[in-house]
């Protein structure tokens, strides 16, 4: 049986739009030489289409994982089980905001995103500042990236498994839209 990755994402993006997210973009890449494969899915609440938050979900299988996927499914007639997460792929959320004029505490942001993502969605908070010579003013941005596992048997025949983390994920989206305002000019 042939793995469909691509009807997944189809299905994913489906599934974010029932969980209040406007669908902006889609990108797939397949590496020529070892056949790995990315998906990118850019999105956003559906109350931000104006901005300034957006949000970027992207997904990278290894090709021998399919391989090893497709042999399953070949040799198991009934929906395969994966008690061990052999099969299990990472889904990375990646939020972005403009530059900030007045930058969040990033241990109290830390705090509260990790309450709003719990142990479905853990969430990693960081900034960059850069300074050169064609900007006069110092240029910082927050970096947020929260990391969902799951089986490729989930993500084929038990679709709604990712329900929890985009409620999750939506949630984390308003929490950062309803602060943007304190944290930049452009909100």
């Amino acid at each position: 049986m042939a793995v469909d990755i691509a009807s997944t994402i189809t299905y994913l993006k489906d599934h974010a739009i029932e969980h209040g997210f406007h669908v902006h973009d889609e990108r797939h890449f397949v590496e020529t030489y070892t056949l790995r494969q990315a998906w990118e899915v850019d999105v956003h609440p559906a109350e931000a289409c104006n901005g300034p938050l957006d949000l970027h979900i992207s997904l990278d299988i290894e090709p021998r994982l399919l391989l090893d996927f497709e042999e399953l499914l070949d040799d198991t007639p009934d929906v395969p089980e994966d008690p061990d997460g052999k099969f299990s792929v990472t889904f990375y959320f990646n939020w972005a905001l403009p530059t900030m004029q007045r930058p969040p505490d990033l241990i109290v942001l830390s705090a509260e995103l990790a309450g709003i993502g719990g142990i479905d969605l853990p969430i990693e908070v960081s900034s960059v500042r850069s300074m050169g010579a064609l900007s006069p003013a110092d240029d910082e941005r927050l970096s947020i990236v929260g990391v969902a596992n799951r089986s490729l048997v989930d993500v084929m025949f038990q679709q709604d498994s990712l329900c929890e983390v985009l409620d999750r994920v939506h949630d984390v989206s308003m929490y950062m839209l309803e602060h943007a305002h304190e944290w930049t000019d452009e909100a």
